[in-house]
């Protein structure tokens, strides 16, 4: 992977003279629409270009331009922009000293953070708020919040300290009540993906801390930056039969389309009955692993006034068997944030071993005349678990979670 220097000034310089620097690139929206907001830094301007609407047909018109009519100490040195065709942002992260765990491997709980801030960063190129979680100007209106419903990530290959990872993002609607948003991430140095993730967001009343629907007003404002423009190909012919069509995107990831209505979204995980589509059941006592008693640190808390998601996944590993964190490396997480939780709460993590799909339990002995190789063969392959997190007053649940582990590669 490539490797870059930490030192302040030096990095800079040398990111410049290596064209890392690139201003960040204007939003071209892609129809016109009555629907335009700005940011207090932001001025908009009309030029020519080429539409397409939800049908994929394409027109000539005007559109407008978002653009910063002052570009901040933070755009000038960030090392992200939009995509040309504005539909999605990359950034390239350098993995600090600290983002590392003892596999020397930047953590998962570095990787969710980078999601998310990757995430923000997109968020603020289009002009949404720079004081909270890409909320747009209706959303401040109304006091609403943007918070995690579902994670899902995979990680293929750690990145190590000073490797530089570039990650992509974008989002798309999710129904009534929510937004996607998708993300894959390269090694910068080789162009190979090392891992995929998606997630889901609601939207939460600030004030009641209730969930709301997502009114047209809001769904507007930021459905204009989320891709519709597919790019046909072979691959989609499997899909014809279930009434789908797959496409591929330019910028890479996947598209799937509906026959009937041509509403196009891009996808990170395109495959079917992939692992982020999984539901998770729920963990009943006794469970086989636990640790109790866990307390909110003052800096687990966000900018939405209760304990970060990122902090969750923390937990859920707090009470991994030791044994599986020696000799296993985590492949996949997925999480459904079911309550949120604030600073005076403990929680107690909960986690049971899962049966692969199709798996049957193994005896201890078993063929083998009495020796034990078929269970360490067992151990060799992936190993799952179930996880949960509750509240330790009245046992509500706060979080569930699956993760998926793989025996660690000789080193």
């Amino acid at each position: 992977m490539l490797k870059l220097s930490c030192n302040g000034t030096d990095q800079i310089q040398a990111l410049s003279q290596c064209r890392l620097l690139a201003p960040a690139r204007s939003l071209l929206a892609r129809r016109s629409s009555t629907v335009v907001f700005r940011s207090p830094a932001t001025t908009i301007s009309p030029v020519s270009a080429s539409l397409s609407d939800r049908t994929g047909f394409r027109s000539e018109g005007v559109v407008n331009r978002v653009e910063p009519s002052s570009v901040t100490l933070a755009d000038r040195l960030r090392l992200g922009s939009l995509t040309e065709d504005g539909l999605s942002y990359k950034e390239k992260f350098i993995v600090r000293s600290y983002e590392v765990g003892i596999n020397k491997t930047a953590t998962v709980e570095t990787i969710a953070n980078l999601l998310q801030e990757v995430g923000c960063n997109h968020a603020q190129s289009v002009g949404f708020s720079t004081d909270g979680f890409a909320t747009t100007p209706t959303m401040r209106k109304l006091h609403l919040i943007w918070v995690t419903a579902r994670m899902h990530i995979e990680v293929y290959k750690y990145p190590a300290w000073s490797d530089v990872v570039e990650i992509e993002t974008w989002c798309q609607g999710e129904g009534r009540v929510g937004t996607r948003r998708d993300f894959i991430l390269k090694d910068y140095a080789t162009n190979e993906v090392i891992g995929r993730a998606t997630s889901k967001w609601v939207m939460m009343n600030e004030d009641t801390r209730r969930l709301q629907k997502v009114s047209d007003d809001v769904r507007e404002e930021y459905l204009i930056f989320c891709p519709r423009e597919p790019r046909l190909s072979s691959l989609s012919l499997p899909y014809v039969a279930m009434g789908l069509f797959l496409v591929h995107g330019r910028s890479g990831g996947y598209w799937l389309s509906t026959s009937s209505s041509h509403q196009f979204i891009r996808l990170s995980f395109p495959e079917e009955n992939n692992n982020s589509l999984k539901k998770i059941p729920k963990l009943e006592d006794p469970a086989q692993y636990s640790r109790l008693g866990l307390v909110p640190r003052r800096a687990d808390l966000d900018m939405n006034k209760h304990v970060n998601n990122v902090t969750y996944i923390g937990w859920l590993l707090e009470s991994m068997p030791q044994e599986i964190i020696d000799s296993h490396e985590l492949q996949s997480i997925t999480l459904d944030y079911r309550r949120e939780c604030q600073q005076d709460d403990v929680v107690d993590s909960l986690t049971n071993m899962e049966l692969p799909d199709g798996a049957e339990a193994v005896p201890e002995l078993q063929g083998t005349n009495g020796s034990t190789i078929a269970r360490e063969d067992k151990q060799e392959e992936c190993q799952q678990f179930l996880h949960l997190l509750r509240l330790s007053s009245d046992g509500l649940e706060i979080n569930r979670g699956r993760t998926e582990w793989r025996k660690k590669a000789p080193r």
